[in-house]
């Protein structure tokens, strides 16, 4: 029966989504009950989450597809318990750094969340459990943002009692996980041959819900994320009734076909193109993220007046959604017009950012926020479009994960040299400034590979007709 794993798991993502007093996190740890510095903040703390994300991402991977998916979901809920116990009692620098580290493995562990429920249903189950699940998490983060900007603003409740209810949330999420039934399945080590499944393949937008049917003798590919897509494999086929020793993938084995399909995948112009973009934007996008608290809080210091980041967090997450829908209905050559796109939207990202640092406004940086996270949330949809076409599930499921891995090396590049106390250590303005001026160049790249490919495609056209 597929609906009690699928409410487990929906239960499961949106009690661990529930964190009303995440918008606030900077204010906390600012404030008395940390005593922390803002350098120790901006510089020393906040860092740890992007190399400990970096540095799990892969082994969790891997481990995730292994363990078959449930015990990576415990670990996440795991992680987020400690996370958040320690963000209530833990006191100090070393202290405050290492949870960070137990918050980058709650992300880097994302991944089985969005894994978990296909290898326990029917293929023909996927477009309606897709958008269950990941309206669960979405519908979590809402909540979360919007009670705990009621709780301060209305209620006057002390950001300490907000880490209560999120601990309290996480740790309901993490008993309902214990639930959740074991797969007999996974991707790479535990699956059923790739002829049994070739026909009943689908690509899986996780915003916004929508399918596209294959092709009987195409593979194409789902993925996950917060453009998470997945595959799984379907029940009754004879390949089930193996023992799970016959069925395991040597390592070895597992890791050369993955580097196979990745220089076959990176071989093609197009999957370049969109891959460098998802890698670079996403490297900007965590970085402007992470730290737009930080320069609200320079900006408008929390202590001195009332702060509505959790009603911007939220607004965002449902104008971005909303977006994500839209784009998924416009039809339009995105091969022909699609870096160009990419550019004229990277640069309105820059402008965004670069109003955010310039204007010290606090509504102003609100809404350059929101346009910020619409933008991105709306072109990255597109690429996971263009990736997914013409991809086996493998294949995307490793273009995914390469695409995120070097995304985050460049964000703990970008780290170790900008914000960290051991490189520059610059101050969170100036930060926003070369993270606006990333963009802009991000923007410049794509019209010069958008108007050479456009300038290209029209000669051919005029070479074809002129010898017809």
């Amino acid at each position: 029966c597929w609906a009690l794993p699928t409410a487990l798991l929906c239960a499961y993502g949106f009690f661990c989504s529930v964190r009303p007093s995440e918008p606030f996190l900077t204010r906390y740890l600012l404030g008395p009950h940390k005593n922390l510095s803002e350098t120790q903040v901006f510089n020393e703390i906040y860092p740890v989450w992007t190399y400990s994300y970096l540095v799990l991402l892969f082994p969790v991977f891997l481990a995730t597809d292994y363990l078959r998916y449930k015990p990576v979901v415990l670990l996440q809920g795991l992680s987020l318990i400690v996370t958040w116990f320690m963000l209530l009692y833990a006191q100090g620098l070393r202290a405050v750094q290492f949870l960070e580290f137990f918050y980058g493995m709650g992300t880097a562990t994302d991944v089985a969340y969005y894994s978990y429920i296909y290898s326990v249903i029917d293929v023909n189950l996927y477009q309606k459990v897709t958008s269950y699940c990941r309206s669960a998490t979405l519908v979590g983060y809402t909540v979360g943002s919007v009670s705990g900007q009621v709780l301060v603003s209305m209620a006057g409740w002390s950001l300490f009692s907000l880490n209560v209810i999120s601990l309290t949330s996480i740790s309901i999420a993490f008993g309902t996980a214990w639930f959740l039934p074991m797969p007999q399945k996974s991707l790479f080590f535990h699956h059923v041959s790739s002829q049994h499944l070739s026909w009943e393949m689908k690509v899986m937008d996780c915003k916004n819900g929508s399918a596209v049917q294959d092709h009987p003798n195409v593979q194409r590919a789902p993925g996950w994320e917060d453009e998470t897509k997945v595959p799984l494999n379907r029940e009754g086929h004879s390949a089930e009734k193996q023992s799970m020793w016959e069925r395991k993938v040597d390592i070895v084995k597992v890791l050369k076909d993955l580097w196979r399909d990745f220089l076959q995948c990176y071989s093609s112009q197009t999957m370049l193109c969109w891959s460098v973009w998802w890698a670079l934007s996403t490297c900007g996008y965590f970085q402007v993220i992470n730290y737009a608290q930080a320069l609200w809080e320079m900006v408008l210091p929390s202590h001195s007046t009332e702060i509505y980041n959790g009603a911007v967090e939220a607004a965002s997450t449902l104008l971005g959604a909303v977006a994500v829908f839209v784009v998924g209905h416009i039809k339009t050559s995105w091969a022909m017009w699609g870096e160009v796109a990419l550019a004229l939207f990277s640069f309105l990202i820059a402008a965004a950012v670069y109003i955010m640092d310039t204007v010290r406004n606090i509504w102003v940086c609100y809404a350059s926020y929101v346009v910020f996270r619409i933008i991105y949330m709306l072109l990255i949809t597109i690429a996971t479009f263009q990736i997914a076409t013409n991809l086996s599930v493998e294949r995307y499921a490793l273009v995914f994960g390469v695409n995120t891995f070097i995304a985050l090396a460049l964000q703990t590049l970008l780290t170790l040299i900008v914000v960290d106390a051991s490189g520059l250590g610059l101050d969170i303005f100036t930060q926003f400034m070369i993270y606006a001026s990333y963009f802009a160049a991000i923007s410049l790249v794509f019209l010069g590979s958008g108007i050479y490919s456009i300038t290209r495609a029209y000669r051919r056209q005029e070479q074809m007709q002129s010898r017809s």
